[in-house]
């Protein structure tokens, strides 16, 4: 019987890593290719990736990929392209103008580049001999953002992303609601949903409200006026260009994923940013503090981000200065709060005026619809099945309540799938039927993947309990235990700490002698020592620090 597998390799249970496959007979779809942020358990770790094993392990059983459709031009869901397309065969790759932009100027300096596509919306386009795709219209907090039905051999797939039904958006873009009746009335099988925001009970205010705010705080602002936000969220850039003329402010624009993305948008006319408007980020100290917006990358507190540096005073152009105000644009994304608030805390701490959303309405709305909109696009779609995406556990759970069952659907009709569970899409039934092991890969500095779980246990060792080195001299007449020296890095003891590295000494002498006559390779040795001393240490200062022995020959 024909059957529909879709295979979540991220996206479920997590906001990001957004990665989806579609899998009909021999032919595999790809939509989204996204990356995550790694959490304060994961140290040294840059971003997250999704995990294709499954998708090499189809190729090598002789499936082939026939494209990939990306939705919309944010991190989550383009921003892995360049790790993982290299390793993949050659396919089409498709988007709309915006976010074909974004998408090849990300893959630019990859080891593969490749061009994207344009689609027309309200125009199907085919993709291989089982799929075909619809671009449909919808506001979001990128512009020429895009839902898309995907027609299979056992019916219309509504793959819908990120998206807000925006009454009153920035570029005059509303959601074609018509397009999305007409599928509704021809018939939808299964409907994927951004369910974000599902907990918001009101609809979400429109974009349009930000500009005001922004304008409004910048004018009682004496030095520089400091804006973070989503690198992609050109409207909110737009609305921060207009205030900044309006004030007779110069924009600098700091940060490479701000930089290139404004580049983009410039060029394909989705943004205005006049060239005497625009100062270069080294020339900031050759005008008055009072004549500068700058726009920063690192909204999400981001290590090494330009924000993050210039919070701390090691950024190279942008110093903070008690007449600055910076005003964070964003949310936190659910799960970085952490480093979202420890960039809001330093700078409070420094007494530096810092303006964010829980305390300063309208100077972000969300782009995600809330709950109220999410029934309205379900209720015009009328879909046999909904699969809630996109979102934290609890969202796709409250999902239930507070969008499908209002909506007339029962709990059984919604699937909630984790990522790397098959969903199996028949004529007439539909089942989970099998999981595939997913670990996302993380990418550290140039390297992918090579970050696996012993890799990061012994960073959080490092981090936590620091790190021991034990030097055992030996010549031809055996080892030297007088010249025996332990080293060690962020291993604090205070008052104890000479004791404790007295204990290690008389711990390793004490095996040594123990092990005197016996046969062992020097590796053997060396580990031997490392374990004793881990589970004696452990008992005296109850850590963990990494040990190293080594036997120095003479």
């Amino acid at each position: 019987m024909s059957e529909l597998h879709i295979v979540p390799l991220g996206g479920m249970g997590k906001v990001t890593q957004n990665m989806y496959l579609y899998e009909f007979g021999e032919e595999i779809l790809l939509v989204d290719c996204g990356i995550g942020f790694p959490d304060e358990y994961m140290p040294g770790v840059d971003i997250l990736i999704p995990d294709t094993r499954h998708l090499h392990r189809q190729l090598k059983a002789g499936k082939r990929i026939v494209g990939m459709i990306l939705s919309h031009g944010h991190d989550d869901h383009i921003a892995a392209t360049p790790y993982i397309l290299p390793e993949l065969p050659d396919f089409p790759v498709y988007g709309s103008a915006l976010t074909a932009g974004f998408a090849e100027n990300r893959m630019s300096e990859s080891s593969a580049p490749r061009p994207v596509r344009t689609v027309k919306d309200r125009r199907w386009f085919e993709l291989g001999k089982h799929f075909a795709a619809l671009p449909i219209a919808v506001p979001h907090s990128v512009p020429d953002t895009r839902h898309y039905a995907i027609r299979t051999p056992i019916g219309v797939v509504y793959h819908g992303t990120d998206f807000k039904l925006d009454r009153q958006p920035i570029d005059g873009v509303k959601v074609d609601e018509q397009t999305i009746r007409q599928l509704g009335d021809d018939g939808v099988r299964l409907m994927l949903v951004d369910c974000l925001r599902v907990e918001r009970r009101e609809w979400v205010p429109s974009e349009s409200t930000t500009g005001p705010a922004i304008e409004s705080a910048m004018a009682a602002t004496k030095g520089k006026w400091i804006v973070t936000l989503m690198s992609s969220h050109i409207h909110r850039i737009q609305q921060t260009i207009d205030a900044a003329v309006k004030h007779h402010r110069r924009v600098a624009l700091v940060g490479r994923s701000v930089e290139q993305n404004v580049e983009v948008a410039v060029r394909l006319n989705k943004l205005r940013l006049p060239a005497n408007v625009q100062v270069d980020k080294r020339d900031l100290d050759q005008l008055p503090d009072r004549q500068l917006c700058v726009i920063i990358a690192g909204s999400q507190g981001q290590e090494g981000s330009s924000l993050v540096r210039a919070v701390f005073g090691e950024h190279p152009v942008v110093h903070i200065k008690p007449d600055d105000k910076v005003l964070f644009s964003a949310d936190a994304i659910p799960g970085n709060e952490v480093q979202y608030y420890h960039a809001i805390d330093e700078l409070s701490r420094n007494r530096i005026e810092v303006l964010y959303p829980e305390i300063t309405p309208n100077i972000h709305q969300s782009g995600h619809a809330s709950a109220p909109e999410q029934r309205q696009l379900v209720e015009w779609l009328r879909p046999d099945l909904i699969m809630p995406i996109g979102g934290a556990d609890r969202h796709r759970v409250k999902f239930i309540e507070f969008v499908a069952g209002p909506a007339g659907y029962r709990p059984d009709q919604v699937l909630v799938p984790d990522s790397g569970e098959v969903v199996s899409v028949k004529a007439n039934t539909v089942a989970i039927t099998d999981r595939v092991p997913i670990t996302p890969r993380a990418v550290d500095g140039l390297g992918i993947g090579d970050v696996g779980p012993q890799v990061l246990n012994d960073r959080r060792a490092l981090a936590e309990a620091g790190m021991i080195v034990v030097i055992i001299p030996r010549d031809k007449e055996g080892f030297q235990l007088r010249q025996l020296e332990v080293l060690s890095r962020g291993f604090v003891f205070m008052k104890e700490a000479q004791d404790v590295i007295s204990f290690i000494k008389e711990v390793v002498i004490e095996e040594l002698k123990a092990n005197r006559g016996q046969r062992s390779k020097l590796t053997e040795l060396e580990n031997k020592l490392e374990r004793r001393l881990g589970r004696k240490l452990y008992k005296v200062i109850q850590r963990q620090p990494i040990i190293m022995v080594k036997v120095l020959s003479m």
